[in-house]
């Protein structure tokens, strides 16, 4: 029998430095067709990250999708910037918002999309999204 109340949770606090966390610059190169229908997609099948309660790894998806206005995140930095989640607890939802909250801050696309396709854990799958501006199809 738990010992928590129904609004309390075993995670409480542990979560609450997720929106002021301090993470790698990101860099940019100038993009020469400003103004196209041009849209980019990255991914990659590493990321990792760690559960904030149990310290074990989280391994994920990451899809970006973004029309860029006049910058492009360049990819080497990109990658580095992925580094920094490897010892950091943070969980699913939070993950997306930090990534499209840094790259839209690097670049400063038309519209982007971050989606975080988390590996089964106990069964159970995660896929987490956050979008900037109006997401197009």
């Amino acid at each position: 029998m738990s010992l928590l109340s129904p609004t309390d949770s075993s995670y409480e606090g542990r979560q609450d430095h997720i929106p002021t966390l301090q993470t790698p610059e990101i860099e940019t190169w100038k993009f020469q067709f400003p103004g196209s229908a041009t849209v980019l997609r990255i991914e990659t099948s590493e990321f990792t990250c760690v559960c904030p309660k149990t310290g074990l790894p989280d391994f994920a998806t990451l899809e970006i999708r973004y029309r860029p206005n006049e910058l492009c995140l360049e990819l080497k930095s990109f990658k580095e910037y992925l580094l920094f989640f490897r010892s950091q607890g943070v969980f699913h939802e939070h993950v997306v918002n930090l990534l499209v909250r840094d790259l839209a801050n690097a670049c400063k696309p038309v519209w982007m999309e971050v989606r975080g396709i988390f590996n089964a854990r106990g069964g159970i799958t995660t896929t987490a999204i956050a979008t900037y501006g109006d997401v197009q199809p």
